[in-house]
């Protein structure tokens, strides 16, 4: 038999707490948030009996059915890529968006908190490796966005979040997750943003994104194993 949600939750928490000792970090400074994609909702309950509060699913429809059948104590973000014309369900369900990746998709979302009567915070999504395949801003275009949001009053840029390329070995996205960082400290010096939050690191490479400055780490398999064991 293999092992259980809470055993793999008490492991991962571990190891976060040594990258953090590694990196002269406070274990505090860095969030688990239990990617549930495809996860069914008594395994969500599992995570919440074991410790886990934050949540982040790709898919708002998913979302909608998992959320009307857990607990109301666990919290939702949305991490996957968000159509514009799902900004007024996701602004109702989440609270956070880790991945806005057009400055149209954050004007959807300003609009949507605006009638949902709240301030949204958010993430931009940073397409660092310059993949083809990927969402995300192009770093030379995040400047201007950061600029825009300065004219929108429901949503707070929190931070960034990027997504390296896949690899075998979690070294190779070390340098995605430095450029990430060394972004930030630039875009923050130069836009009077605070950028506080940094969301990289999944299952494969969280400990070397906590070594990089990540504050979330966005964890499936580690938590609840393979997929196709759930």
């Amino acid at each position: 038999m293999g092992e259980s949600i809470s055993e793999r939750v008490a492991q991962t928490m571990e190891r976060i707490r040594a990258a953090c000792a590694r990196s002269g970090r406070a274990a505090d400074s860095v969030r688990l948030l239990a990617v549930t994609k495809k996860q069914p909702p008594e395994r969500v309950r599992e995570a919440l009996a074991a410790g886990v509060t934050v949540f982040g699913e790709s898919r708002v429809q998913e979302a909608k059915v998992k959320i009307s059948m857990c607990p109301g104590h666990a919290v939702w973000h949305m991490i996957g890529h968000l159509q514009t014309n799902k900004a007024r369900d996701a602004a109702r369900l989440f609270q956070m968006i880790h991945s806005v990746d057009s400055l149209r998709l954050l004007e959807a979302i300003d609009e949507a908190a605006s009638a949902a009567g709240r301030v949204m915070p958010v993430l931009l999504e940073v397409n660092v490796s310059g993949e083809s395949s990927k969402f995300g801003l192009a770093p030379e275009a995040v400047p201007a966005v950061l600029d825009e949001a300065n004219r929108l009053h429901r949503v707070q840029i929190a931070g960034l979040m990027t997504i390296p390329p896949p690899a075998d070995d979690p070294e190779k996205a070390r340098p995605h997750f430095a450029k990430l960082r060394t972004l930030r400290d630039e875009w923050r010096r130069g836009t009077g943003h605070g950028l506080d939050e940094l969301s990289m690191g999944m299952s494969g490479d969280f400990e070397v994104a906590i070594e990089e400055g990540a504050t979330w780490v966005r964890l499936g398999m580690a938590l609840f194993g393979p997929r196709s064991a759930a």
